[in-house]
């Protein structure tokens, strides 16, 4: 079974040596995809100092950018946010965070919401609070 890498034209950039997914059969594997918009270095609810610290972050500005993140980079492939199976949700302050997190999860999957698992690490690549690790199916 052969695969096929997607780049989205509208997500941002990877940080690394990556696509933004791949194809395989009629599964679509998402990379790791975090807040930051396409082109630039800004992240939506993040203020950095001179150091390029976390100064000041906003939970629900990042979850909303991520979120919108993924739906172009599912969109760009042929899939759908409808067709999320899984999700591996990635905080770096789950204490704090994740109530934010968990209500807007509930805005945006409604009735039927894919399989999920929320894991809290120390840090990201980025100075972001919030990355997703998706699965969805692709007709």
């Amino acid at each position: 079974m052969s695969d096929q890498s997607i780049n989205s034209g509208k997500a941002p950039e990877p940080v690394g040596l990556y696509p933004h997914a791949k194809r395989v059969g009629n599964l679509l594997f998402l990379s790791g995809v975090g807040p930051r918009e396409r082109g630039t270095k800004k992240i939506p609810g993040v203020t950095l100092n001179e150091l390029g610290e976390i100064e000041f972050y906003d939970i629900e500005a990042q979850c909303r950018s991520v979120f919108q993140n993924v739906r172009w980079i599912l969109e760009d492939a042929g899939s759908s946010w409808d067709n999320i199976v899984d999700v591996t949700v990635f905080l770096t302050n789950m204490k704090d965070d994740f109530p934010t997190y968990n209500r807007l999860w509930e805005e945006y999957f409604g009735q039927n919401p894919p399989c999920r698992t929320t894991l809290e690490i120390n840090c990201l690549p980025t100075p972001i609070g919030i990355e997703l690790k998706v699965l969805a199916t692709i007709d």
